[in-house]
């Protein structure tokens, strides 16, 4: 029998970094996803087909990574491979690329996938501890935000605690976001410790910092209650502000943001690990996501445009 799942991408509206030391953030899903489909084979052991649209030595980079993310959710599930084993295909419409969650909704997909070939019955919080165990592969210690928004969907309040608070945020219209991709591959696992490094070195400055980033998660789930865009743009500069005070920003993604904004952008930041990856710009209503999108394509980046706040299904 064969199996097929779906993860979607993600994208980190508030507090990426902090959130690993128990700062409160906002993740949303976005509209586009992977797919993985699973099938089986006649020996054993696993192949994979990586059939995903990709920044340039995406993969490449991360196929060590990948294949440790693959055998971790195997050995999660208790499947055994040594007589009859599988072939995963991972396709869709989520060009992978750092900072837009492409890892963690593979591992999403992928366990979805698993749990329908081997008729495995699991509840999406069963699927949520899977793919979290797939993303150490990718990232060592995870916060655990991206898998939970690729499995859930919508937006979500996250606090990574022993028992992780994830609350939805209802919103009652999707927001059009636009997300521009650096083309650089990023180290998230480089990044964190470059964080906790200088975090340790220089504790009264990133305490303040730290505060702060505390302060703008509060203000902005109610921003986003009242769907006050033009609030949560503010507090998304900033929130970019802090994020280059401990150094996890670069000179891409300040040129893009600062782009963005320039083109009528409520607000923008980078998104994800930093360092290279994605940012993200709040542009309500399609005409300005078409116009903040088209002045970053005409400076050579790639772009997505899609919504947060969306609840689980497969489009835009």
């Amino acid at each position: 029998m064969s199996g097929e799942g779906i993860g979607f991408g993600k994208a980190i509206v508030f507090n990426e970094h902090f959130v690993v030391y128990k700062i409160p953030a906002i993740v949303s899903a976005i509209g586009k996803y992977t797919l993985a489909k699973v099938e089986p084979i006649n020996r054993s052991g696993w192949k994979l087909n990586d059939n995903r649209k990709a920044t340039p030595r995406y993969k490449e980079d991360k196929i060590d990574q990948q294949k440790d993310s693959i055998n971790r959710m195997i050995q999660k599930m208790d499947i055994d491979l040594s007589k009859n084993g599988m072939e995963i295909t991972l396709e869709g419409n989520l060009y992978c690329a750092s900072g837009i969650g492409a890892s963690a909704a593979s591992c999403v997909a992928i366990a979805r996938a698993l749990s329908q070939h081997f008729q495995i019955t699991l509840t999406d919080e069963e699927i949520n501890d899977i793919a979290y165990e797939g993303e150490k592969g990718y990232h060592g210690t995870p916060s655990g935000i991206d898998n939970t928004a690729s499995t859930f969907g919508g937006l979500i309040w996250f606090e990574k605690s022993e028992n992780n608070v994830m609350d939805k945020i209802e919103l009652q219209n999707p927001v059009e976001i636009v997300m521009g991709n650096t083309g650089k591959v990023a180290d998230t696992t480089k990044a964190v410790a470059g964080v906790r490094e200088r975090k340790e070195k220089y504790p009264e400055k990133y305490k303040e910092i730290f505060d702060r980033a505390e302060n703008i998660a509060y203000l902005a789930k109610d921003a986003f209650q009242g769907e006050d865009y033009k609030e949560i743009g503010k507090l998304m500069n900033e929130n970019h502000k802090l994020l280059q005070q401990i150094e996890v920003s670069s000179r891409e993604l300040d040129f893009m943001v600062k782009l963005a904004r320039d083109h009528g952008a409520l607000g923008a930041k980078l998104t994800g690990g930093g360092l290279g990856g994605n940012m993200i710009a709040l542009t309500p209503g399609k005409d300005l996501q078409d116009k903040v999108a088209n002045a970053i394509e005409k400076e050579g980046f790639q772009t997505v445009k899609t919504v947060v706040g969306a609840s689980r299904k497969v489009n835009d």
